[in-house]
């Protein structure tokens, strides 16, 4: 059975081309990247009705159930975000948050930017109707693709906190708890396969 997701999310592992970043920068030949290889490095996923966010029961549910009690709205292209130029280098740089980092596409798309265990670059693509959640610590990246336009719903546990740092900062608490929950915990398993 194909995953709803698929229609508003795509994943795929990038090549190490310098040219534009709002390209899709897929790897010859493609590399597409699924939803369980997403969870196992604590991104999560849904497909939600952006049409109807104010009374989406579903939207409702996720946000009782993960503490998301503070919300608010961005739109990054040239004509709507001040110093957008500089904005959008400042969100291309590869860094982390001390917190989740929720994100709801309600209008346009973009790219997320991820490491995966081996620091490979994962694009996630989000399109309307896609929440995705980063969690605390992981090293990431945001661009718009190149449509140049994305509306997207921000959701935070308790008041918003936006600080980016910048790599490396792996001293951080969150860095070391992510690394912990999910690179090493993945490293001991493979270790356990190899050995079995």
């Amino acid at each position: 059975m194909q995953d709803d997701r698929e229609e508003v999310i795509q994943a795929w592992y990038m090549d190490n081309s310098d040219e534009d970043q709002r390209l899709p920068h897929h790897r010859n030949p493609k590399q597409f990247v699924s939803f369980e290889k997403l969870d196992e490095l604590g991104v999560l996923s849904w497909r939600l009705d952006a049409d109807n966010y104010e009374t989406d029961p579903e939207l409702k549910k996720i946000r009782e159930a993960r503490g998301y009690s503070y919300m608010d709205f961005c739109e990054v292209c040239p004509e709507k975000l001040p110093n957008y130029e500089e904005k959008i280098k400042n969100f291309y740089e590869e860094h982390l948050h001390t917190d989740e980092e929720i994100r709801y596409c309600v209008a346009g798309s973009g790219y997320f930017d991820v490491r995966d265990r081996d620091e490979a670059w994962i694009r996630v693509w989000v399109k309307k109707g896609a929440m995705i959640v980063l969690p605390a610590g992981i090293y990431h990246r945001f661009t718009l693709d190149s449509d140049n336009y994305i509306k997207a719903m921000r959701l935070f546990v308790g008041e918003p906190v936006w600080t980016p740092y910048n790599r490396p900062h792996d001293h951080l608490p969150a860095r070391k708890q992510y690394v912990e929950a999910f690179v090493q915990k993945a490293d001991a398993g493979q270790a356990v396969d190899a050995a079995a």
